[in-house]
């Protein structure tokens, strides 16, 4: 690991990934879609085994988005660096932007981050990403295209020894004119077991993208947050992917 960040090299691979969809009005998101780390930064410090884990990416979140996004004919941007790195679903002021702990586990390579490194950081990574989204929502706009937004994430079945008993999760801020009626209709679903912002609360100090991109723009939007071993697989990734489709197909 260098001591000290100087951006990503010409060789690392861009912040983000998009997959071009049809005429929907739906854009799927995805914050934490990858566990890449910049060549510059090694592996902060930590174990391979270390990066497989929540800690460094939304697990099962990227290819849902991608099974969503073709059932809905969708545009979906993914952003592929670890939230190690830098959290896109953090504001920049946040003190989780760039962690020093997560869960139980210490970030040895983010522990002296200095402020030109994090400007770097925030600049080759966050910046790029949130602009693209920006670019995308805009040229929407100017075509007068109406835009959806789903912000998907993913979370662990056990936090801190303690289980989880939701299935999903469905998190809004100020707006849950979408949020609510996907809310009613996953709590219909059989077997189901759907928080309403839980297992996390959505805010303007945690979520970034929904307040920037959604929110500010009055754009519909919901986050939502599937539980990890539910779609730790493509059994399991269709499954959700065409649940999540036929109920918001439905709600429009």
């Amino acid at each position: 690991m260098n001591p000290f960040f100087l951006g990503l090299d010409f060789d690392d691979p861009p912040p983000f990934e998009v997959t071009e969809g049809g005429r929907s009005e739906f854009v799927i998101v995805c914050d934490h879609a990858g566990r890449r780390m910049p060549q510059g930064l090694g592996s902060l410090g930590l174990a391979a085994s270390e990066l497989e884990r929540h800690i460094a990416w939304d697990i099962g979140a990227a290819r849902l988005s991608l099974a969503l996004a073709e059932r809905l004919e969708a545009w979906a941007i993914l952003q592929t660096y670890s939230r190690l790195v830098i959290d896109c679903n953090r504001p920049l002021t946040s003190a989780d932007s760039i962690t020093r702990h997560s869960e139980d586990t210490i970030i040895t390579g983010n522990l002296e981050v200095t402020a030109e490194e994090a400007r770097l950081r925030a600049e080759h990574i966050f910046e790029p990403y949130h602009a693209r989204i920006r670019t995308e929502l805009d040229a929407r706009a100017h075509e007068g295209r109406t835009s959806v937004l789903l912000f998907v994430h993913s979370f662990t079945p056990v936090y801190r020894r303690v289980a989880r008993a939701w299935h999903a999760g469905v998190l809004y801020h100020n707006d849950s004119r979408l949020a609510l009626p996907l809310l009613e209709a996953l709590r219909r679903e059989p077997g189901l077991v759907v928080g309403d912002n839980e297992p996390y609360r959505a805010s303007a100090l945690t979520d970034y993208g929904l307040v920037e991109h959604a929110e500010k723009r009055g754009l519909p939007y919901v986050e939502l947050e599937v539980r990890q071993d539910l779609i730790a697989d493509a059994e399991g990734q269709a499954l959700w992917a065409e649940r999540l489709a036929r109920l918001l197909m439905g709600l429009r």
